[in-house]
């Protein structure tokens, strides 16, 4: 019984964590390039009062044996890295991937992060920029009496400027692809980093050979969190909490019955 109360309390806890990680997804169901995380469970020890293929005499073994487990615990919560919906916008300079990769960012430390945010601005010397104003790598610049700014597919930025027909080209994009996505450290700000688990990045050119996607202009790519599913879970996760409750209840009341008696 006491057992039981632990194991149950376990899962109580594990189910919270679910519960959490659920809330990050529903509250970032609108934010551009978010990915959704998905909790995964592992069990924990177990005692062994008869182990599996024991010698139950001379000539046999136990088949199953007698093994009571510990209860459970979160393991990971997975980054799952599919691709969102693209919203269309009036920003020239907004793009979207078309398969896999990642922007490259320049933090203000110098070391570089990756994103699959693709809106981007102008700052003030004409530096392609995310929301905080770090800046796009490799750095592109366009003058701030450009018009008509093309992105290409390959991630070629050109544009005009007044009075001319002929197009100028201020750089080329490149992205990065990950031998493990998942294993990214997220770090806030639409931003990951890498670790040892994720790998060192391969960098090449949109729609390259290195298996990168190709960019989109005027495109946002919008957080793949299914708001249907994420309820589902949160249901699921509700409904198991609750029954790991109602074993605490019940080991409680065999407990209080096992000291009620009297000697």
């Amino acid at each position: 019984m006491i057992r039981a109360l632990y194991s149950a309390a376990s899962g109580m806890s594990a189910q919270q964590t679910n519960i959490d990680n659920i809330a990050n997804n529903l509250a970032n169901s609108n934010t551009n390039g978010f990915k959704m995380r998905r909790t995964q469970f592992q069990d924990l020890l177990y005692q062994n009062y008869v182990q599996p293929g024991a010698a139950a005499g001379s000539q046999t073994i136990v088949p199953s044996g007698l093994q009571l487990g510990l209860g459970t615990r979160p393991a990971s919560n997975e980054v799952i890295f599919t691709q969102g919906n693209f919203q269309q916008t009036d920003n020239p300079l907004d793009m979207v991937i078309q398969g896999n990769g990642f922007f490259q960012i320049r933090l203000p430390t110098g070391q570089l992060s990756y994103t699959r945010d693709g809106s981007f601005q102008l700052d003030r010397n004409g530096n392609m920029v995310t929301a905080d104003g770090n800046p796009l790598e490799p750095p592109i610049t366009i003058p701030s009496q450009a018009q008509q700014v093309t992105i290409a597919q390959d991630g070629t930025v050109s544009y005009t400027q007044p009075g001319q027909t002929t197009s100028q080209i201020a750089g080329q994009i490149q992205l990065a692809l990950f031998a493990n996505s998942a294993g990214l450290n997220g770090v806030g700000h639409n931003l990951f980093t890498p670790t040892d688990a994720s790998g060192e990045p391969t960098i090449g050119v949109p729609g390259g050979q290195e298996g990168l996607g190709s960019l989109q202009q005027g495109y946002v790519e919008g957080s793949n969190v299914s708001v249907v599913e994420e309820f589902i879970n949160m249901i699921v996760s509700q409904r198991a909490y609750e029954a790991n409750s109602k074993v605490v209840k019940a080991a409680d009341e065999m407990y209080q019955q096992v000291n009620n008696v009297t000697p």
